[in-house]
């Protein structure tokens, strides 16, 4: 996708903005919030981990952790601010924020640098996966959504898959244990199963769908695709020899910017 550029915007709500926001699948609002939820927790601990790299890395290099560390801000100052609206209406947000909080504060204290650098560079690899699983399905999955909401998180998918190999290649910069980044994935994938579960619980029990047979059956649906297609390729992630870039980007969020940037210059 090239050069990291830097973007500034702020996505307006509707007064009365429904937590399940996706009028024929409200479970994919409750998945999707789930994640969101995790976005000011989560991004603040690779942003801060990329941040005290800086002094030891290249010019080049230091210039696009930068402008990725931009980037993430901008993601988790947005999320937070759609949060607040979720929270309001579900309860039991509070609670899994909560536990949030506590799980990042923790590892923060506990562990080492190279484990923070490690997982900032397998938390890109799933997040870029993502981005390759919701680009084959975006048109079943965002066709009635709220159109913000959807472009809260297509541009967030967007901007992973333009900044995938920065966080890599500062640890890359700093470390070589394919050990440790190997164990920093499977921190970050059981991190995001037990968030994303626990998010998902507490909107479909406000959507009273906890046991919908139809959310039942695309929730498993759309989670053994996502295993099928894009968990090998975050495991492959952390095999000597392996870069992002070896990965062909989605073309279709690459337009997708390109239309954004046009309508913010219109």
């Amino acid at each position: 996708m090239g050069r990291l550029v830097e973007r500034t915007v702020r996505f307006e709500y509707p007064a009365d903005l429904r937590a399940g926001w996706h009028a024929t699948m409200p479970e994919l609002a409750c998945v999707a919030n789930a994640v969101s939820l995790m976005m000011p927790y989560l991004e603040p601990y690779v942003v801060r981990a990329v941040r005290e790299a800086l002094p030891h890395l290249e010019p080049e290099l230091a210039a696009e952790a930068r402008a990725y560390i931009a980037q993430e801000a901008q993601h988790h100052t947005q999320h937070r601010r759609f949060n607040t609206l979720i929270a309001a209406q579900v309860r039991g947000v509070g609670a899994v924020e909560s536990m949030l909080r506590r799980t990042f504060d923790r590892l923060w204290r506990t562990r080492s640098e190279r484990f923070h650098l490690a997982y900032a560079a397998a938390a890109e690899a799933g997040a870029y996966g993502v981005a390759r699983w919701v680009e084959r399905h975006h048109a079943e999955l965002f066709r009635d959504a709220d159109p913000t909401v959807a472009s809260l998180y297509l541009w967030h998918l967007a901007e992973e898959v333009e900044h995938k190999s920065v966080a890599y290649d500062v640890y890359d910069a700093r470390y070589s244990s394919r050990r440790a980044l190997g164990g920093a994935m499977l921190v970050s994938i059981a991190l995001f199963v037990v968030f994303t579960f626990a998010g998902t619980a507490v909107g479909l029990a406000h959507e009273r769908r906890l046991f919908h047979p139809g959310s039942i059956y695309r929730l498993c649906r759309w989670t053994l695709s996502f295993v099928f297609t894009e968990l090998p390729n975050m495991l492959v992630s952390v095999l000597p020899g392996h870069h992002p870039s070896d990965f062909s980007d989605p073309a279709w969020f690459d337009l997708y910017l390109v239309g954004m940037e046009g309508r913010r210059a219109a």
